[in-house]
Protein backbone atom coordinates (compact mmCIF):
# COMPACT_ATOMS: atom_id res chain seq x y z
CA UNK A 1 0.00 0.00 0.00
CA UNK A 2 1.80 3.27 -1.14
CA UNK A 3 0.58 5.91 0.79
CA UNK A 4 1.83 9.79 1.26
CA UNK A 5 0.80 12.30 3.68
CA UNK A 6 1.26 16.25 3.85
CA UNK A 7 0.41 18.64 6.22
CA UNK A 8 0.00 22.18 4.99
CA UNK A 9 0.65 25.18 6.84
CA UNK A 10 -2.48 27.43 7.20
CA UNK A 11 -2.28 31.38 5.25
CA UNK A 12 -2.01 33.14 8.29
CA UNK A 13 1.64 31.48 9.31
CA UNK A 14 3.76 34.09 8.70
CA UNK A 15 7.66 33.51 8.03
CA UNK A 16 8.89 33.97 11.61
CA UNK A 17 6.66 31.13 12.96
CA UNK A 18 8.86 27.88 12.96
CA UNK A 19 7.29 24.29 13.10
CA UNK A 20 8.69 24.20 17.03
CA UNK A 21 6.23 26.62 18.29
CA UNK A 22 3.42 25.66 15.67
CA UNK A 23 0.44 25.69 17.49
CA UNK A 24 -3.13 23.80 18.01
CA UNK A 25 -4.87 26.54 17.40
CA UNK A 26 -3.58 27.12 13.97
CA UNK A 27 -3.82 23.77 13.10
CA UNK A 28 -7.81 24.18 13.48
CA UNK A 29 -7.60 26.05 9.85
CA UNK A 30 -5.23 23.84 8.02
CA UNK A 31 -5.76 21.28 5.27
CA UNK A 32 -4.78 18.21 5.43
CA UNK A 33 -3.52 15.68 2.14
CA UNK A 34 -3.10 12.47 1.91
CA UNK A 35 -2.66 9.88 -1.12
CA UNK A 36 -2.95 5.99 -0.92
CA UNK A 37 -2.59 3.44 -3.67
CA UNK A 38 -5.19 0.17 -3.16
CA UNK A 39 -3.68 -2.48 -2.48
CA UNK A 40 -4.58 -6.61 -3.46
CA UNK A 41 -6.02 -7.18 0.00
CA UNK A 42 -8.47 -4.38 -0.04
CA UNK A 43 -9.65 -4.81 -3.70
CA UNK A 44 -13.37 -5.21 -3.84
CA UNK A 45 -14.16 -3.57 -0.57
CA UNK A 46 -16.65 -0.58 -0.26
CA UNK A 47 -14.53 2.78 -0.67
CA UNK A 48 -15.90 3.78 2.81
CA UNK A 49 -14.66 0.50 3.96
CA UNK A 50 -11.15 1.03 2.02
CA UNK A 51 -10.79 4.63 3.37
CA UNK A 52 -11.34 3.78 7.05
CA UNK A 53 -8.12 1.15 6.61
CA UNK A 54 -5.94 3.40 5.02
CA UNK A 55 -7.18 6.23 7.14
CA UNK A 56 -7.11 5.28 10.47
CA UNK A 57 -6.49 8.23 11.52
CA UNK A 58 -10.08 9.70 10.88
CA UNK A 59 -13.33 8.46 11.90
CA UNK A 60 -15.50 6.40 9.64
CA UNK A 61 -18.44 9.49 9.91
CA UNK A 62 -16.03 12.14 9.24
CA UNK A 63 -14.45 10.16 6.39
CA UNK A 64 -18.08 9.34 4.74
CA UNK A 65 -18.72 13.14 4.81
CA UNK A 66 -15.77 13.85 2.80
CA UNK A 67 -16.43 11.08 0.69
CA UNK A 68 -20.12 12.99 -0.43
CA UNK A 69 -18.66 17.04 -0.14
CA UNK A 70 -16.29 15.80 -2.79
CA UNK A 71 -13.04 16.18 -0.71
CA UNK A 72 -12.09 12.37 -0.74
CA UNK A 73 -11.90 11.07 -4.36
CA UNK A 74 -10.51 8.20 -6.32
CA UNK A 75 -8.33 8.61 -9.70
CA UNK A 76 -9.78 12.36 -9.01
CA UNK A 77 -13.33 11.88 -9.60
CA UNK A 78 -15.93 11.86 -6.58
CA UNK A 79 -17.84 8.06 -6.24
CA UNK A 80 -20.46 7.03 -4.01
CA UNK A 81 -19.46 5.55 -0.46
CA UNK A 82 -20.72 2.00 -0.96
CA UNK A 83 -19.02 2.05 -4.32
CA UNK A 84 -16.55 -1.16 -4.67
CA UNK A 85 -13.22 -0.36 -5.53
CA UNK A 86 -10.25 -2.50 -6.80
CA UNK A 87 -6.37 -2.82 -6.53
CA UNK A 88 -4.75 0.03 -8.69
CA UNK A 89 -6.91 2.90 -7.53
CA UNK A 90 -5.54 6.17 -6.12
CA UNK A 91 -7.49 7.48 -3.10
CA UNK A 92 -6.62 11.39 -2.36
CA UNK A 93 -7.91 13.21 0.43
CA UNK A 94 -7.42 17.20 0.58
CA UNK A 95 -9.71 18.64 3.29
CA UNK A 96 -9.69 21.19 6.18
CA UNK A 97 -8.62 19.84 9.44
CA UNK A 98 -11.04 20.75 11.69
CA UNK A 99 -11.75 19.55 15.39
CA UNK A 100 -14.04 16.47 16.50
CA UNK A 101 -16.78 18.47 17.36
CA UNK A 102 -18.83 15.47 17.98
CA UNK A 103 -16.78 14.43 20.75
CA UNK A 104 -17.46 16.51 24.10
CA UNK A 105 -15.47 16.82 26.87
CA UNK A 106 -15.89 15.46 30.51
CA UNK A 107 -14.29 15.89 33.62
CA UNK A 108 -13.43 12.65 35.22
CA UNK A 109 -9.95 11.39 36.70
CA UNK A 110 -7.28 9.95 34.97
CA UNK A 111 -4.47 8.86 35.93
CA UNK A 112 -1.60 10.65 34.79
CA UNK A 113 1.66 8.99 34.70
CA UNK A 114 3.67 11.90 32.76
CA UNK A 115 3.06 14.99 31.38
CA UNK A 116 4.61 17.67 29.14
CA UNK A 117 3.30 20.04 26.84
CA UNK A 118 3.55 17.91 23.96
CA UNK A 119 2.34 14.22 25.18
CA UNK A 120 0.74 12.28 27.81
CA UNK A 121 1.32 9.01 29.03
CA UNK A 122 -2.10 7.72 30.83
CA UNK A 123 -2.26 4.44 33.13
CA UNK A 124 -5.89 3.43 31.92
CA UNK A 125 -8.39 1.69 34.03
CA UNK A 126 -10.06 -1.51 33.52
CA UNK A 127 -13.77 -0.89 31.94
CA UNK A 128 -12.54 2.18 29.92
CA UNK A 129 -13.23 2.41 26.70
CA UNK A 130 -10.51 4.61 24.47
CA UNK A 131 -12.92 6.43 21.81
CA UNK A 132 -16.40 7.30 21.64
CA UNK A 133 -17.85 5.28 18.94
CA UNK A 134 -21.26 4.64 17.32
CA UNK A 135 -23.74 4.49 20.72
CA UNK A 136 -21.32 5.01 23.02
CA UNK A 137 -20.49 8.80 23.15
CA UNK A 138 -19.41 9.60 26.26
CA UNK A 139 -17.33 8.00 29.61
CA UNK A 140 -14.39 7.45 27.22
CA UNK A 141 -10.62 7.92 27.90
CA UNK A 142 -10.67 10.32 24.90
CA UNK A 143 -13.96 12.31 26.50
CA UNK A 144 -11.67 12.76 29.82
CA UNK A 145 -8.39 13.47 27.87
CA UNK A 146 -10.29 17.14 26.21
CA UNK A 147 -11.57 18.01 29.52
CA UNK A 148 -8.19 17.73 30.86
CA UNK A 149 -6.33 19.34 27.53
CA UNK A 150 -8.71 20.82 25.52
CA UNK A 151 -6.92 21.54 22.72
CA UNK A 152 -6.29 17.92 22.04
CA UNK A 153 -10.07 18.29 20.23
CA UNK A 154 -7.96 19.80 17.02
CA UNK A 155 -5.68 16.02 16.74
CA UNK A 156 -6.89 12.99 14.96
CA UNK A 157 -9.07 10.94 17.15
CA UNK A 158 -8.32 13.05 20.06
CA UNK A 159 -4.33 12.69 20.63
CA UNK A 160 -4.56 9.05 21.12
CA UNK A 161 -1.85 7.10 18.93
CA UNK A 162 -2.10 3.51 19.70
CA UNK A 163 -4.98 1.55 21.61
CA UNK A 164 -6.12 -0.79 24.85
CA UNK A 165 -9.08 -2.77 24.80
CA UNK A 166 -11.79 -2.04 27.15
CA UNK A 167 -10.38 -4.12 29.76
CA UNK A 168 -7.00 -4.16 29.25
CA UNK A 169 -5.25 -2.00 31.96
CA UNK A 170 -1.78 0.13 31.68
CA UNK A 171 0.29 2.89 30.00
CA UNK A 172 -1.03 4.65 26.73
CA UNK A 173 0.73 7.51 24.78
CA UNK A 174 -1.36 10.58 24.03
CA UNK A 175 -0.20 13.15 21.83
CA UNK A 176 -0.99 17.08 22.90
CA UNK A 177 0.84 18.40 19.71
CA UNK A 178 0.64 17.76 16.01
CA UNK A 179 4.41 16.95 16.31
CA UNK A 180 4.40 14.77 18.86
CA UNK A 181 1.57 13.22 16.97
CA UNK A 182 3.43 13.08 14.06
CA UNK A 183 6.37 11.64 15.57
CA UNK A 184 4.71 8.86 17.60
CA UNK A 185 2.81 7.56 14.43
CA UNK A 186 5.69 7.29 12.66
CA UNK A 187 7.35 5.24 15.38
CA UNK A 188 4.61 3.22 15.92
CA UNK A 189 4.94 2.45 12.27
CA UNK A 190 8.86 1.84 12.25
CA UNK A 191 8.34 -0.74 15.31
CA UNK A 192 10.38 1.46 17.36
CA UNK A 193 7.87 1.88 20.52
CA UNK A 194 8.28 -1.06 23.05
CA UNK A 195 5.03 -2.19 24.51
CA UNK A 196 5.40 -4.80 27.47
CA UNK A 197 2.29 -6.27 28.76
CA UNK A 198 2.03 -8.89 31.59
CA UNK A 199 -0.51 -11.28 31.31
CA UNK A 200 -2.02 -14.53 33.09
CA UNK A 201 -2.65 -17.65 30.77
CA UNK A 202 -4.65 -21.17 31.24
CA UNK A 203 -1.96 -23.69 30.89
CA UNK A 204 1.68 -23.59 30.75
CA UNK A 205 4.63 -23.37 28.01
CA UNK A 206 7.79 -24.90 28.60
CA UNK A 207 9.82 -21.91 27.65
CA UNK A 208 9.64 -18.55 26.10
CA UNK A 209 8.84 -18.11 22.31
CA UNK A 210 7.87 -16.24 19.46
CA UNK A 211 4.07 -16.32 17.64
CA UNK A 212 4.29 -15.33 13.90
CA UNK A 213 1.02 -15.79 12.61
CA UNK A 214 -0.73 -13.19 10.26
CA UNK A 215 -4.46 -12.14 11.35
CA UNK A 216 -7.45 -10.47 9.97
CA UNK A 217 -11.01 -10.49 10.95
CA UNK A 218 -13.00 -13.56 12.10
CA UNK A 219 -14.68 -15.22 9.10
CA UNK A 220 -18.17 -15.28 10.95
CA UNK A 221 -17.99 -13.01 13.75
CA UNK A 222 -17.16 -9.45 12.75
CA UNK A 223 -16.31 -8.21 16.44
CA UNK A 224 -13.42 -10.61 16.74
CA UNK A 225 -10.05 -10.98 15.52
CA UNK A 226 -8.43 -14.14 14.21
CA UNK A 227 -4.96 -16.19 12.64
CA UNK A 228 -5.61 -16.38 9.00
CA UNK A 229 -5.92 -19.31 7.07
CA UNK A 230 -2.44 -17.88 5.28
CA UNK A 231 -0.61 -14.88 5.22
CA UNK A 232 -2.19 -14.00 1.80
CA UNK A 233 -6.02 -14.69 3.00
CA UNK A 234 -8.16 -11.45 2.65
CA UNK A 235 -7.50 -8.41 4.72
CA UNK A 236 -4.59 -10.61 6.72
CA UNK A 237 -1.94 -8.37 7.75
CA UNK A 238 1.44 -9.80 10.10
CA UNK A 239 1.52 -10.11 13.43
CA UNK A 240 4.26 -10.85 15.75
CA UNK A 241 3.97 -11.23 19.31
CA UNK A 242 7.17 -12.68 21.65
CA UNK A 243 6.73 -13.98 25.20
CA UNK A 244 8.62 -15.69 28.17
CA UNK A 245 7.31 -16.97 31.62
CA UNK A 246 7.60 -14.25 34.08
CA UNK A 247 6.06 -17.08 37.24
CA UNK A 248 5.15 -20.81 36.59
CA UNK A 249 2.42 -21.99 38.19
CA UNK A 250 1.11 -25.68 38.11
CA UNK A 251 -2.02 -25.14 35.71
CA UNK A 252 -0.98 -21.28 34.51
CA UNK A 253 1.98 -19.17 33.88
CA UNK A 254 2.51 -15.34 33.86
CA UNK A 255 3.58 -14.27 30.45
CA UNK A 256 5.85 -11.02 30.00
CA UNK A 257 5.00 -10.16 26.04
CA UNK A 258 6.23 -7.93 23.50
CA UNK A 259 4.40 -6.66 20.90
CA UNK A 260 6.05 -6.40 17.71
CA UNK A 261 3.13 -5.27 15.83
CA UNK A 262 -0.17 -4.26 17.42
CA UNK A 263 -2.98 -5.71 15.76
CA UNK A 264 -6.86 -5.48 17.56
CA UNK A 265 -6.69 -8.21 20.30
CA UNK A 266 -3.45 -9.57 18.73
CA UNK A 267 -2.26 -10.91 22.31
CA UNK A 268 -5.72 -12.54 23.45
CA UNK A 269 -5.94 -14.17 19.64
CA UNK A 270 -2.30 -15.00 19.80
CA UNK A 271 -2.77 -16.30 22.96
CA UNK A 272 -6.08 -18.48 22.45
CA UNK A 273 -4.66 -19.36 19.03
CA UNK A 274 -1.71 -21.34 20.99
CA UNK A 275 -4.83 -22.80 23.60
CA UNK A 276 -3.46 -21.01 26.16
CA UNK A 277 -5.99 -18.46 26.44
CA UNK A 278 -5.90 -15.46 28.87
CA UNK A 279 -7.60 -15.90 32.34
CA UNK A 280 -11.13 -14.34 32.33
CA UNK A 281 -11.26 -13.66 28.95
CA UNK A 282 -14.83 -13.95 27.98
CA UNK A 283 -14.09 -13.31 23.77
CA UNK A 284 -11.94 -15.81 22.76
CA UNK A 285 -12.22 -18.35 26.34
CA UNK A 286 -16.16 -17.96 27.14
CA UNK A 287 -16.74 -21.26 28.17
CA UNK A 288 -14.90 -21.75 31.83
CA UNK A 289 -13.73 -24.89 32.88
CA UNK A 290 -13.01 -26.00 36.34
CA UNK A 291 -9.39 -27.52 36.49
CA UNK A 292 -9.27 -31.36 38.06
CA UNK A 293 -7.60 -31.06 41.20
CA UNK A 294 -7.66 -27.34 42.12
CA UNK A 295 -8.95 -26.23 45.49
CA UNK A 296 -12.43 -24.22 45.60
CA UNK A 297 -10.94 -20.93 46.40
CA UNK A 298 -8.72 -20.60 43.15
CA UNK A 299 -11.68 -21.86 41.12
CA UNK A 300 -13.60 -19.19 42.85
CA UNK A 301 -10.65 -16.37 41.47
CA UNK A 302 -10.36 -17.98 38.40
CA UNK A 303 -14.22 -18.05 37.56
CA UNK A 304 -14.73 -14.53 39.28
CA UNK A 305 -12.06 -13.11 37.45
CA UNK A 306 -14.14 -10.40 35.29
CA UNK A 307 -11.46 -9.21 32.45
CA UNK A 308 -8.50 -10.70 30.45
CA UNK A 309 -5.57 -10.74 33.07
CA UNK A 310 -3.85 -8.25 30.39
CA UNK A 311 -1.73 -5.13 31.42
CA UNK A 312 0.14 -2.55 29.94
CA UNK A 313 3.38 -2.52 32.35
CA UNK A 314 6.01 -0.81 30.27
CA UNK A 315 6.49 1.87 27.05
CA UNK A 316 9.32 2.98 25.51
CA UNK A 317 9.49 5.93 23.30
CA UNK A 318 11.78 8.69 21.68
CA UNK A 319 10.48 11.80 23.16
CA UNK A 320 9.22 13.50 20.03
CA UNK A 321 10.85 16.83 20.55
CA UNK A 322 14.18 16.01 22.93
CA UNK A 323 14.58 12.67 21.32
CA UNK A 324 15.49 11.46 24.46
CA UNK A 325 14.22 7.88 24.97
CA UNK A 326 11.46 7.86 27.47
CA UNK A 327 10.46 4.51 29.73
CA UNK A 328 7.70 3.83 32.10
CA UNK A 329 6.20 1.27 33.98
CA UNK A 330 3.30 1.22 36.16
CA UNK A 331 2.17 -1.59 38.64
CA UNK A 332 -0.54 -3.90 37.68
CA UNK A 333 -3.98 -2.74 39.39
CA UNK A 334 -5.53 -4.40 42.84
CA UNK A 335 -7.41 -7.14 40.85
CA UNK A 336 -4.91 -8.29 38.63
CA UNK A 337 -2.30 -8.37 41.60
CA UNK A 338 -4.86 -10.64 43.83
CA UNK A 339 -5.22 -13.48 40.89
CA UNK A 340 -1.33 -13.92 40.82
CA UNK A 341 -1.17 -13.92 44.79
CA UNK A 342 -4.44 -16.87 44.63
CA UNK A 343 -2.04 -18.39 42.05
CA UNK A 344 0.82 -18.66 44.73
CA UNK A 345 -1.39 -19.59 47.61
CA UNK A 346 -2.48 -22.67 45.56
CA UNK A 347 1.62 -23.23 44.87
CA UNK A 348 2.50 -22.62 48.50
CA UNK A 349 -0.97 -24.88 49.87
CA UNK A 350 -0.01 -27.87 47.03
CA UNK A 351 3.49 -27.76 48.51
CA UNK A 352 2.43 -28.42 51.88
CA UNK A 353 0.71 -31.45 51.22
Amino acid sequence: MAKTTKITKPSNLTSSDSEDNYSLESALSERIEHTAIIGADLSGLRFDQIAAKVFPDYSRGKLQTWINSGELTVNGNTAKTRQKLFSGAELRLSAEFSPASEWQAEDKPINIVFEDEHLLVINKADNCVVHPAPGLQSGTLVNSILAHSPSNVALPRGGIVHRLDKDTTGLIMVAKSLIAHTSLVRQLQARSVSRIYRAVVRGTFISGGTIDAAMARHPSARTKMAVASNADSHGAKPAITHYRIAERFQNHNELTIKLETGRTHQIRVHMAHLKRPLVGDKTYNPRYQKIAGISETLDSALRSFPRQALHAFELAFDHPVTEQRCNFQCEAPADYQQLIQSLRNEENHQNDE
